[in-house]
């Protein structure tokens, strides 16, 4: 498929991977790239998702707009996460379908799968078992997608396909404590520990759970060659294939940062899934995707981005 000439609609577009997504459409020569800002249109709504529609006539659908944040804020927000989720991705798709969307690219989460996945995780493990309790609300919800589209796909012939990031990082990411996942938080609370001259930052958990990370420049590639190369009914697995414990990642946050100060460790707050690591081999054999980026390069510079972030920021408080 060739993007260049498609009328592209991307939800999310003004967040974290939707900007980094658009950037690349851009870069790949697409003129008509159309972002619903959430002021406008309540996706949430079908009568806000029908307009939507009816504006941009869309020739493809990337929906990456999600209710999203870390293990605090999905501990305290499991009905809206799950609401908010699940409609938006219901309607988009079904609205899709009416509009006669020629393709619909549906992400959804590494939380989607069960608790206790055999690692390195494979898409045929997906409907294995529940997921990690603190985050099953939203991985379910999004994991419905996959429902649907397999779904529609059977009854109507609609061509949606579903991808499975793991986590993300990079420039750009969401640093609120409230809400944020764990590497931009981490960067955070070693920079403000440094600008306080604390000696000691509190983190959630014993540090043994492991992750996989994908640099967001790479998860935009990812996911534009699926949805020029790839349309199939199955899940495909987005990630590196490697993993690090938080213990392991704090250690290296903190010296990028160059915190050293001491690490301690809340066990009375949850780890969350015990180990996340993907198997990547079907998005190399589908759509020819592999990551790039060096995990330590990566790090690099999202640190180097949210210091210049963090700058900006306290020099327009002092205006």
């Amino acid at each position: 498929m060739n993007l260049r000439t498609k009328r592209i609609l991307v939800t999310g577009g003004a967040g974290f991977l939707g900007s980094h997504v658009v950037e690349a459409l851009h870069a790949r020569g697409c003129q008509s790239v159309f972002i619903p800002r959430s002021r406008d249109y309540d996706l949430r709504r079908d009568e806000a998702v029908e307009r939507v529609y009816a504006w941009a006539r869309p020739e493809i659908v990337i929906h990456l707009a999600a209710v999203v944040g870390g293990i605090g804020a999905n501990r305290a927000n499991p009905g809206r996460f799950f609401y908010d989720n699940a409609i938006m991705g219901i309607q988009l798709m079904e609205y899709a379908r009416q509009f006669g969307v020629e393709k619909f690219v549906a992400v959804g989460t590494i939380c989607a799968y069960p608790k206790f996945t055999p690692t390195p995780f494979r898409e045929e493990d997906l409907w294995n078992g529940y997921p990690e309790e603190t985050n099953a609300p939203y991985g379910l919800a999004k994991k419905m997608m996959l429902v649907q589209a397999q779904a529609y796909r059977a009854q109507y012939g609609f061509n949606a396909i579903y991808l499975l990031p793991v986590n993300l990082y990079g420039p750009g990411d969401n640093s609120d404590l409230e809400s944020s996942h764990v590497i931009p938080a981490l960067i955070r609370k070693c920079v403000e520990a440094n600008e306080t001259g604390q000696r000691e930052i509190v983190l959630w958990g014993d540090g043994s759970p492991t992750r996989e990370f994908l640099y967001v420049k790479d998860a935009a590639e990812g996911l534009l060659l699926a949805t020029e190369r790839y349309d199939g009914g199955e899940p495909v697995n987005l990630g590196t294939g490697e993993e690090i414990t938080i213990r392991q990642l704090a250690h290296i946050i903190a010296a990028e940062v160059g915190f050293s100060g001491n690490i301690t460790w809340d066990t009375s707050k949850p780890n969350g899934q015990p180990r996340r690591c993907l198997d990547v081999s079907r998005a190399e054999r589908l759509f020819g995707f592999r990551a790039t980026h060096e995990f330590s390069q990566g790090i690099a510079k999202t640190v180097a981005w949210f210091l210049e972030y963090r700058k900006t920021v306290q020099e327009a408080t002092l205006v």
